[in-house]
């Protein structure tokens, strides 16, 4: 399988953590919620954590304040077909293929949920041929990007298609929650809003470099699941995060990559790009203690966080493009990617001109 093009899109406003914070004071929550909160809300925003701005789908930060199940169900519908169909057209775009080449299309996503689901507004603003194969994946949070590409992997082994479409969309501000819980808070100051797409195939490009998709593995480790999920609260998303989360992000992802690695006959020193999500700081941070790396290897992935936040799934096909639009070397890199389940899943890919 090949990556033939990456696309990525995001709503038009950027924030900065002292923006948001600011709104946070003159909203109406502040006053609803406990000095403990407001401590935890000012020091996540005023100090380093590694993330500066975010996208938002709002046109005011007021307006995120504005929690109720309709206005966040309507802010996941004006919002995720948008922003999918633009990320998608971008990936195909630079795939060089006509819409109609498409042969299937996956959706993912976690914060909201429609019926019929995202991948028919995709094919309808896209303009797909109509007996396009689409897919829509709910529930599986910030690690959905894997799987969608280990389905899209399989249709093109099985020839149900030539080129899958697949894409990850996130509207984080249609699933916000405040409460007085410490996680609740930090997920509040730490989400944006964006979309990735990548067109899979089974050939190349006529012109390089050529990513190849070579091998993957997932681990579920259901006895974690409370670690870190969204559950429902009042007709409403709710994301629960514990202070597990790094140690067993960096423990799951490290013991892919080596399974992984083993089969391949390679060493981790053999990686010569990281494309990792990113959960917030103190994950990149335990990643890089877990992986024995220095800071510059994860530098795709900090740079991504510092601006545009946690976008959930849509998180590592940034960190793709932006690996490749800084011409990363070439050779083998590493894809992971985790979260809700608790899940973790990593992919080896070849790079070559």
């Amino acid at each position: 399988m090949y990556f033939r093009g990456i696309g990525t899109a995001t709503p038009p406003a950027r924030y900065t953590k002292a923006e948001c914070l600011g709104a946070f004071q003159q909203s109406d929550w502040f006053a609803r919620l406990d000095a403990r909160s407001h401590f935890i809300a000012s020091s996540v925003l005023q100090r380093d954590n590694g993330m500066e701005a975010r996208r938002l789908a709002v046109e005011t930060l007021g307006d995120v304040f504005t929690i109720d199940p309709n206005t966040l169900a309507q802010r996941f519908l004006d919002n995720a077909p948008m922003l999918a169909t633009r990320a998608a057209e971008r990936a195909v775009a630079q795939a060089e293929l006509k819409l109609g080449d498409i042969g299937a299309v996956i959706v993912s996503t976690c914060t909201g949920y429609l019926c019929p689901g995202l991948s028919g507004y995709v094919v309808e603003r896209l303009g797909l041929r109509s007996d396009v194969l689409a897919f829509d994946l709910v529930g599986q949070g910030c690690a959905a990007a894997l799987p969608n590409m280990q389905l899209g992997r399989a249709l093109l082994d099985s020839g149900a298609a030539e080129h899958v479409l697949s894409i990850c969309v996130e509207v984080c501000s249609a699933a916000m929650f405040l409460d007085n819980d410490p996680g609740v808070l930090i997920s509040a100051c730490l989400f944006g809003d964006g979309a990735g797409a990548a067109v899979l195939s089974k050939s190349p490009k006529n012109w390089g470099p050529h990513m190849v998709w070579k091998d993957s593995m997932s681990l579920i480790e259901s006895t974690e699941r409370k670690a870190l999920m969204f559950e429902q609260r009042d007709g409403m998303l709710r994301n629960i995060l514990t202070r597990a989360v790094p140690s067993l992000a960096a423990e799951y992802a490290y013991r892919i990559l080596g399974t992984v690695l083993a089969r391949a006959g390679l060493e981790s020193g053999d990686i010569s790009t990281w494309i990792m999500h990113a959960g917030g700081r103190d994950v990149l941070l335990a990643l890089e203690r877990k992986f024995d790396l220095p800071a510059e290897g994860l530098r795709y992935s900090a740079a991504v966080l510092r601006e545009y936040g946690n976008l959930s799934s849509a998180f590592v096909y940034f960190v793709l493009e932006a690996a490749l639009a800084d011409d990363a070397p070439q050779g083998w890199w590493w894809l992971s990617s985790f979260g809700a389940g608790f899940s973790c899943h990593g992919a080896l890919l070849e790079v070559v001109a």
